[in-house]
């Protein structure tokens, strides 16, 4: 083995070794607000201190990290942001996705990690209660406020792939709706869309208040409760299923696409949004990781390849299945017609 090859692989051991360390130094940085006041003109450590409500010490450390981790540069004593951190780190960006980590670095989800090797040893997850798949669990209303901005951004570009603002009014039922992001974008694109949110009241209640947002409340309608148990009712032109199928084992999956496909009008669509593996499980990297978040998480959830969708979509009566890309977005999306 070469030195060179040695070399490379040493640092991607330590660069894993210390990763969460690098998440760590982010997340404080975004709950001591240090991108948006370098952003507005508070460049040295004396500076930032008052404004961050940090020592001038415990700041000096975090921010040297997060020039190492590129986010921000260094000129004497003075920082500054990288684009990325710019773009998407300074709350007051339009492209702000800072409040993203507090989800996916929340104590639920770490704990499903933090007892990882139990989980593989028992294939599902090792937090006790199924992890957060309890009724009304508080981490889903964590989730709709944390992770509405990065959401925000894949509707688009699902409503973009929908080609919604040509399409005819449609009636729309969003399942799991959580920040209803998915659904209130289309509304708000074509005021001919009337959508219902389905999801456990106490989240719906995060979904209403962007929905008031977006101005579309007055074709927003909520359904409170278990989507494996309330009747969805019918005539619906699209059912949405975003970043939800993955917290269940396939029975459970067909038993919501069978319900999906009688809600639908002949002809309605069923829209699924998810990280989508290719069949061998090579890639992307993002769905392929993907898989083992949900073995830390879920007692028999998944990232579910293309060929295993169309085999449930199939089982529930669907036809034509077809798989779509979200670029830039590591998302795809499954369309299937009743």
């Amino acid at each position: 083995m070469s030195m060179a090859h040695d070399e490379l692989s040493l640092s991607l051991l330590w660069d894993t070794f210390t990763g969460y360390q690098r998440t760590a130094a982010l997340k404080a940085a975004i709950e001591l607000d240090v991108f948006s006041q370098i952003a507005a003109g508070a460049a040295t450590v004396d500076e930032l201190a008052p404004r961050c409500h940090a020592a001038p010490r415990g700041l000096r450390a975090l921010l040297n990290h997060l020039v190492m981790d590129g986010f921000l540069a260094k000129d004497g004593e003075r920082y500054g942001l990288s684009a990325t951190a710019a773009a998407f780190l300074d709350r007051n960006s339009p492209g702000y996705l800072g409040s993203a980590l507090q989800f996916i670095a929340s104590p639920t989800v770490s704990e499903g990690f933090a007892r990882l090797t139990d989980a593989v040893r028992r294939g599902g997850t090792a937090i006790p209660n199924d992890g957060g798949l309890a009724p009304e669990h508080p981490m889903w209303i964590d989730f709709a406020r944390a992770m509405a901005p990065v959401a925000g951004m894949s509707a688009v570009l699902l409503a973009n792939l929908l080609d919604v603002e040509h399409a005819p009014s449609w009636k729309v039922l969003d399942i799991a709706a959580g920040h209803g992001m998915f659904g209130i974008t289309l509304a708000r694109l074509n005021h001919g869309v009337q959508v219902t949110a389905l999801d456990w009241k106490n989240v719906l209640a995060v979904a209403e208040e962007h929905a008031r947002a977006a101005g579309v409340t007055d074709r927003f309608r909520m359904l409170p409760g278990s989507a494996l148990e309330l009747p969805f009712g019918d005539g619906y032109d699209l059912v949405l299923l975003p970043n939800f199928l993955h917290h269940f084992d396939p029975q459970s999956c067909e038993q919501l696409l069978r319900k999906s496909h009688a809600a639908l009008k002949p002809g309605g669509r069923v829209v699924i949004v998810e990280f989508v593996p290719d069949d061998d499980r090579s890639g992307p990297p993002d769905a392929v990781r993907f898989g083992l978040v949900m073995l830390a998480g879920t007692p028999a959830g998944d990232a579910y390849t293309f060929t295993e969708y169309q085999s449930m979509l199939h089982n529930a009566g669907f036809r034509r299945t077809t798989l779509h890309e979200l670029a830039p977005s590591p998302a795809r999306v499954v369309i299937a017609e009743r």
